[in-house]
């Protein structure tokens, strides 16, 4: 199953049931007062009668209210109907929250989807013209091998090594365009950086010294 299509909501027939009940806690209905018959029930609220049944049944199980066959509805008890209101809110709140959460992750998959695509944009484009453009960047990434990671970019002389200028570092959901000096290169990293032809073997064997 997507859990992402997931959409979760509360049965008709317990909306009804917390409905009466929130009337019961805000004192619109009174202890031992008769309200609806089923029909009337189904009636004021636009439901089949089946739902305005298990309303009803909801309620009383809970001791709110007592179903009498041929007399109705009788109010039983406000302090079960507060109980019932705080615990419908409270399944409520989860529910928004669950979905938030997978509202969230889904922009979040979005996100990545759209950096993917422009990194291998900027990627295919970098290959293609790297012949006539030398400013078009190179890529190398930071393997755990290397003996640089979590320093900066100028505590360890990158440019006086490899005669190469970092322009920007792709980490997880982030490019850091122009990083300078100060930026520390950390594993998985994606380094862009330009220089000539020779470049990329210098910061090869930089990085990665034998």
């Amino acid at each position: 199953m997507d859990n992402r299509r997931l959409q979760v909501k509360q049965p008709k027939y317990m909306k009804i049931a917390a409905d009466i009940a929130s009337k019961i806690v805000d004192k619109k209905y009174v202890i031992g007062e008769k309200i609806y018959a089923r029909s009337s029930l189904a009636s004021q609220y636009g439901v089949s009668s089946e739902t305005a049944r298990r309303a009803i049944a909801v309620l009383q199980d809970l001791e709110i209210v007592e179903a009498t066959k041929g007399s109705g509805v009788m109010i039983k008890s406000s302090e079960k109907a507060a109980q019932f209101v705080h615990q419908f809110l409270d399944v409520q709140s989860i529910q928004q929250i669950q979905m938030e959460m997978l509202e969230s992750i889904k922009r979040q998959r979005d996100e990545l989807a759209y950096l993917q695509e422009t990194t291998e944009q900027l990627v295919s484009r970098t290959e293609r013209f790297r012949s006539v453009n030398p400013f078009v960047p190179f890529q190398i990434e930071i393997l755990e091998s290397s003996p640089y990671i979590s320093q900066t970019i100028g505590s360890i002389n990158f440019w006086q090594n490899t005669m190469a200028t970092i322009v920007g570092i792709r980490r997880e959901s982030e490019l850091i365009l122009s990083p300078g000096p100060y930026a520390t290169i950390e594993k998985n990293d994606i380094i862009y950086f330009i220089g000539n032809d020779e470049s990329i073997d210098r910061v090869e064997k930089f990085l990665y010294p034998i």
